[in-house]
């Protein structure tokens, strides 16, 4: 049973807290849907990088300006070429506003 918490607690984290909404049968609020769509973006960055990319992830989500949006988004989106850039920046912005 001491190894079972430690487990659930790192599961729930892992999963930017899903685990235990889900768990509780609560419904996300919007900060928590913030959290994890950017937490789910990061998969496979790591310190540093990790923790600059959330910072940027939520301020996109959370009243940036629409140009701090856009770059934020052209980031993301990568080597993306045409509809499916377009989609993705669609989406993106969408999201952000």
């Amino acid at each position: 049973m001491k190894t079972l918490l430690p487990l659930i607690t790192a599961l729930s984290l892992a999963c930017g807290g899903n685990l235990a909404h889900a768990a509780s049968g609560k419904p996300l609020n919007s900060q928590q849907q913030r959290m994890a769509a950017c937490n789910k973006q990061a998969t496979g960055k790591k310190g540093d990088e990790r923790k600059a990319f959330m910072k940027q992830c939520l301020r996109a989500h959370n009243g940036a300006t629409q140009q701090e949006k856009m770059k934020i988004c052209n980031q993301q989106a990568g080597a993306q070429k045409g509809d499916e850039r377009k989609a993705f920046m669609k989406a993106c912005l969408s999201k952000s506003a």
